[in-house]
C-alpha cells in the first residue's frame, strides 16, 4: 500500500518536461496522443510535425510533414498562427468547414516554446474542438417546432372534425360512424409516419459531418429491403426487379442508412408507380473518371407518371411535393428525398435524378466502393 508521500512522489515522477526524449519519441507526442479532442502540433514555420488520431476523423488528409493549409486555408486561423509567433499570447478562432459537410469547429492556438526552436521542434500547439453537433442540436429544435407545426397542422384539423361530427350527426349512425373512424386512422397514421420521418431526419443531421467506418455488402442488402417490401408491391399491382450483375460490392458505410436509402428509393418507385407497372432496383459498378476510384451506382427505376424538369432540382428538400395532393393521397411526407440526400451526403456520395413526364423516374445513389 502507497502512503501519501509515496502516491505523491509517483504523481511528481509522471509530471512530464517536454524537453525529455524517450526512445527518441518527444514527450509531446504521448501529451498530444493522450488528448480527447483532436490536436495537432506545429513547428515554428508551420508545419505539421504531430497529431493525434482523432485529427484525421476531421481532416483526412492531414500528414505529418504537411504545412497547415493541408488542415485548415481559414484566414483566421493562418492569422491567428502567426499572432502566436510573435506574442506568446493563446488565440482561440472560429472554423466554418463547407467541404465536404459543413461543420462548425472551435480552434485554441497556443505557443508551447518560448524559446526560439530549433528547426522542426514543436513550438505551437492547435486544440480543436467541434461544434457542430450544439448548433445542429439548436437548429433541429428550430425547425422541428416549425415543420411539425406546420405540417400536423392539417391532419390535427381533420381529427377534430371527425371527432366533433361522431359526437353530433353521426353519433346514432354505425354506417357513417365506421366510416369516420377509418378516416380518424388514416389521418393519425399520417401524423405518426410524419413524426417518424422528422425524427430520422433529424437523425441523420445530427451525425452528417461523421464519416462512416463500418463495412457493408450491397447487394444482400439490397435483396433483403427488397423482400420486405413485396408486399407493398403486390398490393399496388407492382412487379419487383432486382438486377445485380456485379455480384458482392463492399462500401464504407451505415448499414441502416443505407438500407433506408434504399427502401425509400423503392417506396417512391412503388408509391407512385402505374397500375401494373414494374420497379427495379440495379446495382453496378463504374470508375470515376476525374479520380479513378472505384464506384458504385444503386438505381431505383420505375415507369410511373414521372416528373417535370423544373421540379427535379427541388426534389429533395424538405416537404416539397411535385403535387402535394397526390403526395397525401398516397402516405407521403415529403420528407423521404430528403432524408435520402442527407445519407448519401454524410456518405460523401451523390444523388442523381433523371425523368420523363409519363414515362417514369430514374433515381441514382452514388457511393465509394472498395
Amino acid at each position: 500500500m502507497q502512503t501519501g508521500l509515496e502516491s505523491s512522489a509517483v504523481a511528481d515522477s509522471a509530471i512530464v518536461d517536454p524537453s525529455v526524449e524517450d526512445n527518441g519519441e518527444t514527450q509531446w507526442n504521448v501529451i498530444v496522443d493522450a488528448m480527447s479532442d483532436p490536436a495537432v502540433v506545429l513547428d515554428d514555420t508551420g508545419i505539421v510535425v504531430h497529431h493525434n488520431p482523432q485529427v484525421v476523423d476531421l481532416y483526412p488528409r492531414v500528414r505529418i510533414g504537411s504545412p497547415v493549409t493541408m488542415l485548415s486555408r481559414e484566414p483566421d486561423l493562418l492569422s491567428a498562427i502567426d499572432s502566436v509567433r510573435e506574442t506568446n499570447e493563446r488565440f482561440t478562432v472560429q472554423l466554418h468547414d463547407r467541404v465536404p459537410v459543413t461543420r462548425r469547429m472551435s480552434a485554441i492556438v497556443t505557443r508551447i516554446n518560448v524559446e526560439d526552436p530549433p528547426p522542426g521542434a514543436p513550438a505551437i500547439l492547435i486544440m480543436l474542438r467541434d461544434l457542430t453537433d450544439q448548433e445542429q442540436y439548436a437548429q433541429m429544435r428550430t425547425d422541428f417546432i416549425a415543420h411539425a407545426s406546420h405540417e400536423l397542422r392539417t391532419p390535427l384539423a381533420s381529427l377534430k372534425l371527425i371527432a366533433e361530427t361522431l359526437q353530433g350527426p353521426a353519433r346514432e349512425d354505425p354506417e357513417k360512424r365506421e366510416r369516420f373512424l377509418s378516416m380518424m386512422l388514416v389521418q393519425a397514421t399520417r401524423m405518426s409516419q410524419l413524426i417518424d420521418d422528422l425524427l430520422s431526419l433529424s437523425r441523420v443531421e445530427m451525425k452528417a459531418h461523421l464519416l462512416p467506418t463500418d463495412i457493408l455488402e450491397v447487394s444482400e442488402l439490397a435483396e433483403t429491403v427488397m423482400q420486405s417490401l413485396e408486399p407493398l408491391a403486390e398490393a399496388q399491382n407492382i412487379a419487383l426487379k432486382f438486377e445485380n450483375i456485379e455480384g458482392p460490392v463492399n462500401v464504407r458505410g451505415d448499414r441502416e442508412e443505407i438500407a433506408q436509402v434504399i427502401q425509400n428509393l423503392v417506396h417512391n418507385a412503388i408509391r407512385y408507380g402505374k397500375n401494373n407497372g414494374n420497379a427495379k432496383l440495379s446495382i453496378t459498378r463504374q470508375q470515376d473518371p476525374s479520380t479513378g476510384q472505384k464506384q458504385v451506382r444503386i438505381a431505383v427505376i420505375d415507369d410511373g407518371i414521372g416528373i417535370a424538369a423544373e421540379h427535379i432540382p427541388r426534389l429533395t428538400e424538405r416537404f416539397y411535393r411535385v403535387s402535394a395532393v397526390d403526395s397525401r393521397a398516397t402516405g407521403g411526407t415529403g420528407l423521404g428525398l430528403a432524408i435520402v440526400k442527407h445519407i448519401i451526403t454524410r456518405h460523401r456520395g451523390e444523388i442523381e435524378v433523371t425523368s420523363e413526364v409519363g414515362k417514369g423516374s430514374m433515381f441514382t445513389a452514388i457511393l465509394d466502393s472498395m
